[in-house]
């Protein structure tokens, strides 16, 4: 039974270390109530209420191991600004080790500003730089970077392209970690997917791969396989997984297709639960489960957090309590 493998593989001696290594950004919400047009312009007057700050980007994939339990490292590019410092403060109470973490003056820390009125969101700001590392700080971040992937289990790169995953940085990461023999799990963006040649895993959802492998869509189980055959033939990744929203997950692995149907009966909001997937996934890589395996359990760890609002994480415990309540349920009845 499943449950019975994540309970021998969580319950050991220790917990799988985890290098996370992407786009570090701040998620900001403005929550207010709009009852008037503003007579300057035919825009909403929003009195403000309240606001919060989260983790969002490659930081959401921190946050969502550091629940499952894991001992977390991130790698990153931030501005020398107060969203940088509070980036950082937040990492630190987390417990994460931050010492790859690259502070540019020239860099602006990426900073999406939401305004949500009565919970339904009005607008988005976006407040970022894109631009590639230095060659300089590129050379000394891949220095820093070959002790501490030595040290871990498995390598996350969270890319939400914008700019710090360059091309050039993201195959040295990928030559270093196979060196190590370590397994490397990529959330990828853009269309050049040949970055990311060597990867143990590639996750993309459908919309990705279909941009990635320059297709106009990706809807049928034909057009799947079309799209996974074009993307493993330039990657050469082990596996490619790829979620379908409602219609779950399918793994391509060795010429053969799995299909793990979604769990959720309830769905209020999907926001961050691709991150919970590749989280999830990479947590259970680590501890030597199998690729089915670790996505079907990354499948059930989904499936709690998007029955909650906004980006949310999940523990062992409560992935447990999940797949034992479906089994239950499946159960027939005498």
């Amino acid at each position: 039974m499943l449950s019975e493998k994540i309970k021998k593989a969580v319950y050991g001696d220790r917990q799988p270390a985890i290098l996370v290594i992407g786009d570090l950004m701040i998620d900001h919400y403005i929550h207010g109530k709009a009852k008037r047009l503003s007579p300057e312009a035919p825009v909403p007057v929003v009195a403000f209420k309240s606001e919060d700050f989260t983790l969002g980007g490659a930081g959401n994939v921190v946050q969502n191991l550091v629940s499952l339990g894991a001992e977390v490292a991130v790698c990153g590019a931030v501005g020398n600004d107060a969203a940088a410092a509070q980036l950082l403060d937040i990492l630190d109470t987390e417990g994460v080790n931050t010492d790859t973490i690259v502070k540019e003056t020239d860099r602006t820390t990426t900073v999406k500003t939401r305004i949500l009125v009565d919970g339904h969101q009005l607008a988005r700001l976006d407040k970022e730089c894109v631009h590639n590392l230095s060659t300089t700080a590129e050379d000394s971040l891949v220095d820093k970077l070959s002790l501490l992937i030595e040290e871990t289990d498995v390598v996350v790169l969270s890319d939400y392209n914008k700019g710090f995953l360059s091309t050039d940085l993201t195959r040295r990461i990928i030559m270093i970690a196979k060196s190590f023999g370590k397994k490397v799990i990529i959330d990828p963006k853009g269309t050049n997917y040949l970055k990311y040649s060597g990867a143990y895993i590639i996750k993309p959802n459908r919309s990705e791969l279909a941009v990635a492998a320059k297709l106009d869509k990706v809807e049928t189980g034909e057009d799947l396989q079309v799209a996974a055959n074009i993307i493993i033939e330039q990657t050469e990744a082990e596996n490619l997984v790829v979620t379908l929203s409602e219609e779950g997950i399918i793994i391509f692995s060795n010429g053969v297709s799995t299909i793990l149907p979604v769990k959720a009966s309830e769905v209020y909001d999907v926001t961050g639960a691709g991150d919970t997937v590749l989280a999830t996934i990479a947590y259970f890589i680590a501890l030597g489960i199998g690729v089915v395996d670790a996505c079907e359990i990354a499948n059930h760890a989904a499936a709690i957090v998007i029955r909650q609002i906004g980006s949310s994480t999940t523990t062992i415990n409560k992935i447990i309590s999940e797949i034992e309540n479906q089994a239950h349920k499946l159960q027939p009845v005498n």
